[in-house]
């Protein structure tokens, strides 16, 4: 629902920062790999963000990088990882690192983090296996820049990774960006 805000930093009380978009106020939690890297207060600011809808909140979380969201999405999709122990890990470790230590099946590094313990890290190195590449597992990797911007407009009309992943095997070597795009959504639409 909100994928990204761009505004003037107002606050920051770790995880807890406040943007300022236009005279609203956003209250966002993020990573401290994000947090760490948050310019100083009342500069611009712009996070990409995953919005959580409970029964009893609307949750804002910000992240610096589409990678680091990324990681985020596979997290919470484990079953037993809400969104605050998902944030807990990118803050005990980078999106890079967690896709290493998964590829590696590293144990240890996991437990590392604070709130994980044993049985939680095996799960997360059982479930998230194959699923945290070097790109993040987040679909076919995109061959160079046109590519990957085809794959991003593809997903924010709708649709998924793995059916934006399969438009781009139809298009040919070198087509531009705008023109990828509609030959995408031509072949998305047989």
């Amino acid at each position: 629902m909100i994928g990204k805000l761009t505004g003037i930093l107002v606050e920051k009380n770790p995880p807890l920062i406040l943007v300022d978009c236009l005279g609203v106020g956003y209250e966002v939690l993020v990573p401290m790999s994000t947090f760490f890297n948050l310019p100083e207060m009342g500069a611009q600011v712009s996070l990409l963000t995953h919005l959580v809808v409970r029964e009893d909140a609307h949750v804002l979380f910000g992240f610096g990088s589409m990678l680091e969201r990324a990681a985020f999405r596979e997290l919470i999709k484990v079953s037993g990882i809400g969104p605050r122990t998902a944030l807990s890990v990118l803050s005990g470790m980078n999106a890079s690192d967690l896709a290493q230590a998964v590829a590696a099946q590293d144990l240890s590094r996991l437990v590392k983090v604070p709130g994980i313990g044993k049985k939680t890290a095996e799960r997360l190195l059982l479930e998230l296996k194959g699923k945290l590449g070097p790109d993040l597992g987040v679909g076919a990797s995109p061959a160079n820049d046109a590519q990957s911007d085809i794959q991003q407009a593809l997903m924010a009309l709708g649709y998924n990774e793995r059916e934006a992943a399969q438009a781009l095997k139809g298009l040919p070597d070198g087509v531009g960006v705008s023109e990828g795009i509609k030959q995408a959504l031509k072949t998305l639409a047989r």
